[in-house]
């Protein structure tokens, strides 16, 4: 029935509802409204790769043009249930959006739905990642979809949701289709396994079920590709990570036991074994995010290797480090993960990045910050911190360690200067001074400022304004005022902007010029004259 049916993917594509892997609920809503015959003008089916969108797109379109008697047919399939397993019906066409975006591809699809179907009961329109449309190729769908011929039917799958306009959405018969749960997808890679006669221990398998994330078509997928690689063998876990380019949770957790030992040289061996198995920097990252999360979470989780792939000895070891480390350290080192995942793709020896990047959490681990002495300092709880904040305040302890007390990140001089800043010019101009020439042009071009007063700025801004805008400004406030001020947004517009104002008052004087008598005087002697520009010879 199927071309190349010897990939796992398309051998065992679902033929019906019951076939469906771990989409029931949706299975049995969409069945009973067929039996029913209450059938929607447009389905739209919502999820992450891999998990039946335009598999279930398929069965309903079997579904509404079987001929067989009954149910669907199952074996014997009819001719329309062939031709449209076999991706070749006349009257079902399937688009994939990502190739066809035009509006003039959608019009041509339009005027092809006004003949009814030649040979089945309904025609199909299923269009494939359909958020890829243009905006005037959904405005030419809008009509049809609303009042479509009876005979015909419109079926869209998506992974982007969001992306498609809500006139659209409210036009259509909604379902979102769930990641696989891991049991589950678990079992039915073992049901496959045994179709197959394949020889897959369940470690393996569960690695596998992992690294699918939830999809259907990538466990088979990676299935196919671990018995490829390991024909006439039994597929183990250790196979299974070299094949994958995968590695054991066994050595993150060494990893973090050294880290928190501060064991600078062990970290650097272990470090370097996991990067001798060609794992990716980002795998290696996200998988350091998880452990972190086990850590933190620990006391809530289940002791279910199927649950959260883990092992008795993992949990066991995640346990022993959970009382070795409390919340603030896990909470500081989660943030300096996620910054490194930001900056990893600007960095050309990614290698050597990572390397760095775990030598540095032994020396924030290796930092005792005093709670009462911030408090005391700051008149603020270490809690209430930004993390960055938090990270920033811990990297000056290492450069300060002989002080007493913790120290700001800025001297004396800086700190004197925090009664300069009463107005939003003389931000504006403190920016200027400190060269913070990013900040300088924001506050200038596209901030309009609703009130200013010390320690709280109330702003409204533009679309151009940069994303980072109030972090920075609030972390360098901090650091020049030696005080924690709020950034707040308002729904009012606010002020002008400085360039606005600025613009306004060099057109009001430009118009004060030419009314004056030097200007007419001027005219009159070189009536060619034009006035460029105005230098003013002192600030008043």
């Amino acid at each position: 029935m199927k071309k190349n049916s010897n990939v796992l993917s398309l051998k065992y594509r679902p033929q019906s509802f019951d076939d469906l892997v771990g989409q029931e609920v949706i299975s049995e809503a969409l069945s009973n409204s067929i039996k029913l015959k209450k059938t929607p003008n447009a389905y739209l089916f919502t999820g992450i790769r891999g998990v039946g969108k335009t598999t279930i797109a398929r069965i309903i379109a079997k579904s509404l043009n079987c001929t067989s008697t009954g149910n669907l047919c199952q074996r014997d399939y009819c001719e329309n249930c062939k031709s449209i397993i076999n991706s070749n019906h006349i009257d079902v066409l399937e688009m994939d959006a990502a190739s066809k975006t035009g509006v003039d591809d959608v019009r041509d699809l339009i005027e092809f739905s006004k003949y009814p179907p030649n040979i089945a009961k309904y025609k199909i329109f299923i269009i494939d990642e359909v958020h890829m449309l243009s905006k005037q190729a959904f405005n030419a769908l809008l009509k049809t979809l609303e009042e479509p011929p009876d005979y015909l039917k419109f079926i869209f799958a998506t992974t982007e949701i969001k992306k498609i306009p809500v006139t659209i959405i409210s036009r259509c018969q909604r379902y979102d289709l769930s990641r696989v749960k891991f049991e589950v997808l678990l079992d039915y890679l073992k049901t496959i396994c045994n179709l197959e006669n394949a020889k897959v221990n369940s470690e393996a398998l569960k690695l596998i079920v992992k690294l699918s994330e939830g999809s259907v078509r990538d466990a088979l997928s990676l299935l196919d590709r671990g018995l490829l690689s390991n024909e006439n063998n039994e597929l183990n876990l250790e196979t299974a990570q070299n094949i994958f380019g995968f590695f054991d949770k066994s050595k993150i957790l060494e990893l973090i036991e050294e880290i928190l030992k501060g064991n600078e040289s062990r970290v650097k061996d272990i470090y370097k074994r996991i990067f001798e198995k060609g794992v990716e920097p980002k795998t290696f990252l996200n998988e350091f995010l998880e452990i972190l999360y086990y850590i933190k979470n620990i006391s809530s989780l289940k002791i279910d290797g199927n649950v959260f792939s883990l092992n008795d000895n993992e949990y066991k070891k995640i346990n022993l480090i959970s009382k070795n480390i409390n919340i603030k350290e896990i909470f500081l080192f989660w943030h300096a993960t996620l910054k490194v995942i930001e900056e990893i793709n600007f960095v050309n020896n990614q290698n050597l990045s990572l390397e760095m990047f775990l030598i540095k959490l032994i020396y924030l681990k290796s930092i005792k910050i005093e709670e009462s002495k911030i408090e005391k300092k700051k008149g603020i709880k270490y809690q209430d911190l930004d993390p960055e904040i938090k990270e920033n305040k811990s990297i000056n302890q290492i450069k300060k360690t002989t002080q007493e007390e913790i120290s700001p990140e800025v001297d004396a001089n800086e700190i004197s200067e925090k009664n300069i800043i009463q107005s939003f010019d003389n931000l504006i101009k403190l920016c200027h001074e400190k060269k913070e020439m990013k900040l300088k042009y924001d506050l200038e071009n596209n901030i309009n400022l609703v009130s200013f007063k010390h320690g709280l700025i109330e702003i409204a801004f533009n679309e151009k304004l940069d994303k980072n805008f109030i972090k920075d400004l609030t972390n360098k406030l901090h650091i020049w005022t030696n005080s924690r001020w709020i950034i707040s947004l308002s729904k009012e517009k606010g002020d002008l902007s400085s360039k606005d104002k600025k613009r306004l008052l060099e057109l009001k004087v430009r118009e004060e010029i030419k009314n004056s008598k030097i200007y007419e005087e001027i005219k009159s002697l070189y009536p060619d004259a034009e006035l460029i520009d105005i230098i003013k010879e002192k600030d008043d």
